[in-house]
């Protein structure tokens, strides 16, 4: 089975593949996701544009938003031409837009229709089609809820699941809210992974700090960040050292400052800024990701300000990323 071991989690307006080349040169062997895609924008859009990336993301995965068997089976067909390592399902997402679509975690309240999402995409494509979801809908907290949709999609094939260890409060709470305010209940993805041995559980939700991360690989097939890893970046450089390095505990010398790596990422990304900008790419697209790399460290300031200010980036294009951090080290 391929690695989960850590994952970045598809997040709208944010995992962009500007974002996710940056994270792919903090955290080398992350396995990285794409902002959910709707079936209607892949088929009936402009494909390329939702499809485009690098071939340094690699592993890299697809989500696709959507509740038909046979437009999702088109779309799995879209992505696995391009070469995307994964498709993935939301079953997560509880916006109420994406309900009126009748897709993300409102179809959690139908494993029958997801199980024939799931057999359709795994019938059109080789990669490995996962499930993303949430423990429950509303306020019911019943273990039951959740271990039935996950049994009912693995007896249909599924095989990796990321669970999101909150319940999706479908009216009355905000996407934002929906993510800090249902209660985290780890120990029931624990339990799904007792149920489902031979599945690969990956946990999503709340996580942000390193050794908390690693102790939930030992325990389960791996971590989603997301808000983490937009916010502190530098989690998931902290993270790939540990895995390179296979260490069984957090070890703070692999966590501490590397400056010859940021470097190295600082003279990377900069590099494929002025190849993605010269192609008119605007550098505000470019560099939202980057904002929160330096949070914490002496200097975070002026790199956000500095990567932030519109006149800046319009008069200095990529040059502005190398100021920005020569600034940094000044500081």
């Amino acid at each position: 089975m391929a690695d989960w071991h850590l994952c970045v989690a598809p997040m709208i307006d944010v995992t962009d593949r500007h974002c996710r080349y940056f994270h792919r040169l903090l955290a080398p062997k992350a396995r990285l996701y794409t902002e959910m895609i709707t079936t209607g924008a892949l088929l009936h859009g402009d494909a390329a544009r939702h499809l485009d990336y690098d071939a340094a993301e690699h592993p890299v995965a697809l989500q696709l938003g959507g509740s038909e068997p046979d437009a999702l089976a088109r779309a799995a067909r879209l992505g696995q031409r391009w070469g995307y390592d994964e498709i993935n399902l939301n079953c997560g997402c509880p916006s109420e837009r994406v309900q009126r679509g009748a897709f993300g975690a409102c179809l959690m309240a139908e494993p029958g229709l997801v199980a024939d999402c799931v057999r359709a995409m795994q019938d059109a494509v080789s990669v490995p089609i996962t499930v993303k979801h949430r423990l429950g809908l509303d306020y019911d907290e019943s273990y039951g809820f959740v271990r039935d949709f996950v049994g009912q999609l693995f007896d249909a094939g599924c095989r990796v699941f990321v669970a999101h260890a909150r319940n999706a409060v479908l009216k009355g709470l905000s996407p934002k809210d929906n993510r800090e305010k249902p209660p985290l209940r780890y120990a029931e993805v624990l339990r799904l992974k007792q149920d489902f041995p031979e599945a690969a559980i990956v946990l999503n939700g709340g996580l942000a700090d390193g050794p908390a991360c690693l102790d939930w690989m030992r325990q389960l097939d791996g971590v989603m960040l997301g808000r983490a890893a937009w916010h502190h970046p530098d989690i998931l450089a902290q993270l790939g050292r540990h895995l390179d390095a296979g260490a069984a505990a957090w070890d703070a010398g692999l966590a501490a400052e590397d400056a010859a790596f940021n470097q190295t990422v600082l003279d990377r990304f900069a590099a494929y800024a002025e190849t993605q900008h010269a192609q008119g790419v605007p550098m505000h697209i470019l560099v939202r990701g980057l904002l929160g790399w330096r949070m914490g460290r002496a200097g975070a300031r002026q790199w956000r300000r500095r990567l932030s200010d519109p006149a800046a980036l319009k008069a200095g294009g990529p040059a502005v990323l190398r100021d920005a951090w020569a600034a940094l080290q000044a500081a």
